[in-house]
């Protein structure tokens, strides 16, 4: 069991800067453009608070925004937030190297979040991303979880997406007891058989995960830059963790997962969360 919580919301945004929807207002557009997808208002109010709301009702305490080098807006709207007062939250900045132009992934933001805070060295918490909005329910399965180290398995049939965008979600591998096998980016879809699990399902990481510091920081630590996409990441570091014979289990889940990529997503999330 855990009671923090690391959400990461220093990425560029590059996907939603550059997508394109006509119908958005100039408004939105230029939210879409400048902000942080996790503080583009939805019906007034930004999407990270809606992600936080389930993060309270789980049970949360602790909680670690990692955001990019320019974090005023974040720090302005969450530091002493009257809506979120019982929960203690805090930032975590994850630099660039100033030979790089866009931070160095998801990876790097969390090793770089446990430099400074060393005490997530000697503890167990969760990691997720800013741009999803994952119920309470799933929240609290992973805080309240006995495994020393976890992740939420989604069942593909349940995320309502376009099947070209549920494509390139990165499907997992299990043993019998849901121990992770295998984490596979972009599999091919000829492949994807091998996959299903005892449930006759296939199951989906949509980058929700409990760790133990005290055991995956080495990996962060020591994790290899992806040859493509030329960033950290923190399947990557996973996987050589399990290579060490470090174990890590799925917990099953069958529900959507609403997300926040693209400009068009931002009416449809309107309309969804209204």
């Amino acid at each position: 069991m855990t009671d923090t919580l690391l959400i990461l919301a220093g990425g560029a945004s590059s996907r939603m800067k550059n997508s394109i929807d006509s119908n958005l207002s100039p408004e939105k557009s230029a939210q879409a453009n400048n902000r942080s997808k996790g503080l583009i208002e939805v019906n007034g109010k930004p999407f990270l608070s809606y992600l936080l709301d389930n993060v309270l009702k789980a049970g949360f305490k602790n909680i670690i925004i990692i955001t990019g080098e320019n974090s005023e807006l974040f720090r302005s709207t969450y530091d002493k937030n009257e809506e979120f007062l019982s929960l203690n939250i805090k930032f975590a900045t994850q630099y660039i190297p100033k030979e790089r132009v866009k931070p160095f992934g998801t990876a790097d933001a969390v090793y770089q979040s446990i430099i400074q805070y060393p005490e997530l060295k000697n503890k167990k918490f969760c990691v997720c991303n800013s741009d999803n909005l994952y119920s309470f329910e799933v929240f609290r399965l992973l805080r309240e979880s006995n495994y020393e180290q976890a992740l939420i398995a989604y069942d593909r049939d349940k995320l309502l997406y376009p099947k070209e965008r549920i494509s390139r979600f990165a499907v997992m591998g299990f043993t019998k007891n849901y121990q992770l096998t295998e984490i596979i980016e972009k599999p091919d879809q000829g492949k994807i058989s091998e996959y299903i699990d005892e449930k006759n399902k296939v199951r989906i990481s949509m980058n929700i995960f409990l760790f133990d510091g005290n055991i995956f920081f080495k990996y962060l630590e020591e994790c290899p830059i992806h040859p493509e996409r030329d960033e950290k990441e923190l399947p990557s570091a996973i996987m050589n963790m399990i290579s060490d014979n470090h174990k890590i289990y799925g917990i099953p889940a069958s529900e959507n997962v609403l997300d926040l990529t693209s400009k068009e997503d931002i009416s449809k999330l309107e309309e969804q969360l209204n």
